[in-house]
């Protein structure tokens, strides 16, 4: 029988995959690509209230008490993912951006890394064969040798550095998530996952709000003119990251990351049959590599 971890990573990455295809149209309209990033927060909390609360009230339950530990890997996880963000905004400003994105695919083995080293949480030998043979179906469907430079050039440039801040901030995100659940005291996954899910959600959209307010005038009432569209990507936005955050409170955050990367071949999926872009044999190769990793992963790690 499939793991319950498995089935939320797969949902969580779908619902993703949606998010990011309105992501790219809100951001081709009146909104900035910080507009669209608050969009997403701003629409999502609201929903993940009466999601959550609704639950809560249901099932009779409360919520669990907040401790300070439970606050330091929370905000950890939301200020990293904001910054990991901004890195990923400010690498598709980059002429060179398909290798930055890259190397932002190795959050896989840097969360391994983070948590190792702030959880201490081990992969298994099964775990890694995994991981690396998915990084390599990665590298096979996000690099585009044709993109720019050649040799050392494709390594030493802007792009790849912020590549590899964005993986980096998002593996602290992904352990941060996890540590943060990991403090509440219920035995329900979805509660854990949700209240986080809460104090995380709603922390970004207050912080983005205030950022935008100073920083950006007239976004605000952008995204709420955008509303129609952006209260979809809210709600995409809101689903897909209770599935992370409960995979993340049933499962090691980079065996859940390693599984996430199919949120790659639904967004070659999505890009076939909504643009009609061909498929190349390298990036079947990709997708074949990332397959056999999935399947690694669930069997063995």
């Amino acid at each position: 029988m499939v793991e319950l971890w498995v089935l939320v990573t797969l949902a969580a990455a779908f619902f993703q995959t949606l998010r990011f295809i309105l992501h790219k149209l809100l951001s081709m309209g009146a909104l900035s690509a910080t507009g669209s990033t608050f969009a997403r927060f701003a629409y999502a909390a609201p929903a993940a209230w009466v999601c959550v609360g609704g639950y809560l009230l249901t099932t009779g339950q409360g919520i669990p008490d907040l401790s300070l530990a439970f606050w330091g890997y929370a905000m950890m996880g939301a200020l990293a993912q904001i910054f990991a963000t901004i890195c990923v905004v400010a690498l598709f400003g980059r002429r060179n951006f398909a290798v930055g994105i890259t190397f932002k695919k190795t959050e896989v083995i840097l969360t391994a890394l983070v948590g190792l080293i702030i959880l201490g949480e081990a992969v298994s030998t099964g775990g890694w064969l995994a991981i690396f043979i998915g990084l390599g179906g990665v590298l096979l469907l996000s690099d585009m040798p044709a993109a720019g430079s050649k040799g050392l050039a494709r390594i030493a440039s802007p792009a790849v550095a912020l590549g590899l801040a964005s993986g980096l901030f998002f593996a602290f995100s992904a352990v941060g998530y996890r540590g943060a659940s990991l403090q509440l005291a219920s035995a329900d996954p979805f509660v854990r996952s949700g209240v986080t899910l809460l104090c995380v959600t709603t922390s970004q959209a207050l912080a983005m709000a205030i950022w935008l307010r100073l920083r950006e005038p007239g976004q605000i009432t952008a995204v709420w003119k955008a509303r129609r569209r952006a209260a979809l990507l809210g709600l995409t936005s809101m689903a897909g990251s209770l599935g992370w955050f409960t995979a993340f409170t049933l499962q090691t955050a980079a065996y859940v990351q390693a599984l996430g990367q199919i949120e790659l071949v639904l967004s070659l999926i999505a890009s076939v049959l909504f643009f009609r872009e061909t498929v190349t044999r390298r990036e079947l190769g990709g997708i074949a590599l990332l397959g056999v990793s999935i399947v690694v992963l669930v069997l063995l790690a």
